[in-house]
């Protein structure tokens, strides 16, 4: 049985996509199998192949193999030409992958050509380049000889999202291949297709069978089963903090694997009256939280404006809101696509209600938009107070709340009102002001007089309940590599 299928984009692009499991490099029937949905139409695109505990474990036997094999002791240098060369065909194949990904997923096809396609190659040529600096030290130890080595750990799961499938599962293969780890990829069962094809191009590149496989899945099955597994020496997962605790659970009941979490955001974006371009502000605004459908887990979804502005602000920021395109994912004019599932987009309806009954005001918005697929207008709340659950809880769509404040003190301690800790924003034209808020503010990233700009060089994770563990940058290397002392009496005394 062929483990393809065809499909033609709305825009006319024919692809052929993947619906195996990827184990020890070739496609193989799951299972089961799991219906993956056009979010834009709500219409079938295909079945994909789903795995359970049984193929989950021949993923990581293949993995385990691949490790003690020859990939632990590799030569950094061709770990490296291997990534380089993977890269070349993501490149190659980027009008192709961009399709799948706005098909799968319901972006829109410039932000998928643009960000998603070209952020995984740079990201595995960022990681290529550090696979021979990873350096140990030497110690003094009273004149005896210690030095330290950074081993790879083994077998590395990662558990991604839908919202950036490839963006996701660029941040968890690459730093661990760079440091002489094996992998197995849990894809979100919403969007298991650009990963797929990804795999095609890793055999294809010429990485030895095991070294990384790509499988599909329920969370609470395929997901628990790699969490669990006794031969998966650590795992990565990004997703909701409710999933995150029961993927720390599940490996402190197994073999205490080591854990990073990229989870959930209710990130503030604070914008001083003292700005000078209240357009460009607006810009990185609606940015912060529009991209993506709002589907984005440091989305700037809670915006404080300083009383001097705020009426200019909102005057502004609702128009821009409304005159962004709410379609077609492959109209290149669309700025804002569906949500990923009728399942988001209920949760997302439950919450714009919940907010007009606990006494908000919906300036905007608010409705579905169309009768096909599961679109949602651009959504503004003003009025809003501290404890309702639209300043509270994560939304993940395109909802924001927006609050007036009086100065520093007031504005930190309404940044803080929140669980979470992923991301933070700071407008203003006042050096010393911006340096001063944004050490204040507890978040893994505090971007200033912009928003959502994410590099492959730069540490990206949450405090608080948004997680632990640093993805990205030579930060990420220390959650792929264990270190180990070696101390050596040269005298024998």
């Amino acid at each position: 049985m062929t483990l393809t299928t065809e499909y033609t984009t709305a825009d006319g692009f024919k692809l052929t996509l993947n619906t195996g499991l990827f184990i020890n490099n070739e496609f193989v029937k799951g299972a089961s199998t799991i219906e993956t949905i056009n979010p834009s139409t709500g219409q079938v695109i295909t079945s994909v192949e789903a795995a359970e505990a049984e193929q989950v474990d021949l993923a990581v036997e293949a993995a385990h193999k691949a490790f003690y094999g020859g990939w632990k002791t590799s030569n950094p240098r061709e770990r490296a030409r291997l990534m380089h060369k993977l890269a070349d065909l993501v490149e190659r194949d980027a009008e192709e992958l961009a399709h799948i990904e706005t098909l799968d997923n319901g972006k829109p096809i410039n932000d998928s050509k643009r960000v998603d396609v070209p952020g995984f190659a740079g990201q595995l040529r960022y990681f290529a380049g550090l696979t021979d600096k990873v350096h140990g030290k030497v110690i003094e130890t009273e004149g005896k000889l210690s030095y330290t080595v950074h081993e790879p750990i083994g077998v590395c799961g990662g558990i991604i999202p839908w919202n950036f499938p490839l963006g996701m599962l660029s941040w968890k293969i690459a730093p661990a291949l760079a440091t002489a780890n094996t992998v197995v990829i849990k894809t979100s069962e919403l969007t298991p297709l650009s990963a797929l094809k990804i795999a095609a191009l890793v055999k294809e590149a010429g990485f030895p069978p095991g070294v990384l496989n790509i499988i599909t899945g329920y969370g609470h099955i395929a997901g628990d089963a790699l969490a669990r597994h006794n031969k998966v020496g650590k795992i990565a997962f990004t997703g909701s903090t409710a999933v995150g605790r029961l993927i720390m659970k599940a490996a402190a009941e197994s073999n205490l694997k080591k854990v990073t979490l990229e989870l959930g955001g209710k990130s503030p974006n604070i914008i001083f009256d003292d700005v000078q371009n209240l357009d460009e502000v607006v810009f990185w605004a609606r940015l912060g939280i529009y991209m993506n459908a709002g589907q984005v887990c440091c989305a700037g979804s809670r915006i404080f404006v300083q009383e001097g502005i705020y009426d200019k602000f909102i005057e502004k920021f609702k128009a821009l809101a409304a005159s962004g395109k709410v379609d077609n994912p492959f109209d290149t004019a669309t700025f804002q696509g569906p949500q990923i599932s009728e399942r988001q987009f209920e949760r997302v309806m439950g919450y714009i209600e919940t907010g007009k009954q606990e006494g908000a005001t919906c300036l905007l918005g608010g409705n579905r938009v169309g009768d096909a697929g599961y679109f949602i207008e651009p959504t503004i709340f003003t009025d809003v107070t501290p404890k309702m659950k639209i300043m509270q809880e994560e939304i993940f769509g395109p909802v924001v709340a927006v609050s007036k404040f009086k100065d520093v003190d007031d504005v930190i301690q309404m940044a803080h009102d929140t669980s979470y800790g992923l991301a933070a924003a700071v407008f203003t034209s006042n050096i010393t002001r911006a340096i001063t808020v944004s050490n204040a503010l507890e978040a893994g990233t505090v971007w200033v007089n912009c928003y959502n700009l994410i590099s492959e060089n730069a540490p990206f994770g949450g405090y608080k309940q948004s997680g632990f563990g640093r993805e990205n940058s030579v930060y990420a290397l220390e959650n792929y590599t264990q270190v180990k002392a070696i101390k050596i009496n040269i005298g024998l005394q």
